[in-house]
């Protein structure tokens, strides 16, 4: 027998994984169904009682222990009452498999169903309960010490260090580079002029987007901490006022009524969370490297290759410029 061609990605059998989950769960007439592929790999998996979404991580993105650290983060947020999908133990008290694949060793965890569906405009008792709930959950990750800190949120990480490594791609964009160097030049000497040592710190979402949380009877249950990270919690106001920038952009609703939504959202996490008036005004700047950190990210897995093509490229960096009005003062 010949030995297996080296591979860097592989997808696992629904089929062998309903087997699995049915074994080490106890599950009866477990299915399982192939979802999406992002970051890791979504199954939906059914039994005769309930449904539950099994996550395959890519060892590219993440090691062992850093999804021990997610596990612990996720579970110590449950047992506080944030409402968010969480991990689920088997027969056994175990939440982490490990699976021998093509490319190496895959890791994998059951989580609870996020009940509902995603809401693309949020009415304003959702908006109320969003900031609620993650207010709630920035109380638990603004002092919980994990066994893994993931990764670092700040101008290194999502500005410098993320530009450098693709500048390559932009060989033939040389104006569009340009402008994102100078972007990034205003932001970090903004942030260095403002008083940062006495923002909140501690575990960041950093994707929080309509597709990350469901509504169900107009409570939210948050779900995919693909990318938490540790930095200034204002990052995860900043990715919902993203959301609402974009809104504006494509014409979905208002600057108006878009600036009314993130106010009620706001005014909402206030009322459990506190918020300097400082750490508010800082939202906009930190949004460069929001888009510049997933960017950089794009360009080192295979799967969002075609997101750093050039014409990729060329029509985000203009969006980028439409959004970030402040960095052309």
């Amino acid at each position: 027998m010949p030995s297996l061609f080296p591979a860097v990605y592989s997808t696992l059998s629904p089929e062998a994984l309903a087997d699995y989950i049915g074994r080490r769960y106890g599950f009866a007439g477990t299915q399982c169904h192939f979802l999406v592929r992002g970051v890791g790999d979504t199954y939906e998996v059914i039994t005769a009682t309930e449904k539950f979404i099994l996550r395959i991580y890519r060892p590219s993105h993440r090691t062992r222990s850093q999804i021990v650290a997610e596990i612990e983060l996720l579970l110590a947020s449950k047992q506080a009452g944030v409402s968010l999908s969480y991990p689920v133990p088997d027969s056994t008290g175990q939440y982490l498999h490990t699976f021998a694949a093509a490319e190496g060793e895959r890791h994998g965890v059951l989580f609870s169903y996020a009940p509902g569906n995603s809401v693309a405009i949020l009415n304003e008792t959702q908006l109320q309960s969003l900031g609620h709930q993650l207010a709630r959950f920035h109380e638990v990750s603004s002092t919980i010490p994990l066994s893994d800190k993931r990764w670092t949120f700040d101008p290194e990480t999502t500005l410098t260090k993320p530009l450098r490594h693709i500048e390559p791609f932009f060989a033939d964009l040389p104006e569009e580079y340009d402008w994102w160097q100078q972007a990034a030049g205003k932001t970090i000497i903004h942030l260095t002029q403002t008083d940062t040592a006495s923002f909140s710190t501690g575990f960041c979402h950093y994707d929080l987007l309509p597709k990350n949380f469901h509504f169900a009877n107009d409570t939210p249950t948050l779900f995919d901490f693909d990318f938490f990270g540790h930095g200034w919690l204002i990052n995860d106001l900043m990715t919902f006022r993203t959301h609402l920038d974009l809104d504006v952009y494509f014409n979905r609703q208002t600057r108006t009524a878009a600036g009314q939504a993130f106010n009620t959202f706001l005014t909402a996490y206030r009322s459990i969370r506190p918020l300097s008036d400082a750490e508010a005004a800082a939202i906009p700047w930190l949004s460069l490297g929001w888009w510049c950190f997933y960017m950089g990210f794009h360009s080192t897995h295979d799967q969002f290759y075609p997101l750093v093509q050039p014409g990729q490229l060329k029509a985000r960096t203009a969006l980028i410029r439409q959004l970030t009005p402040h960095l052309a003062q």
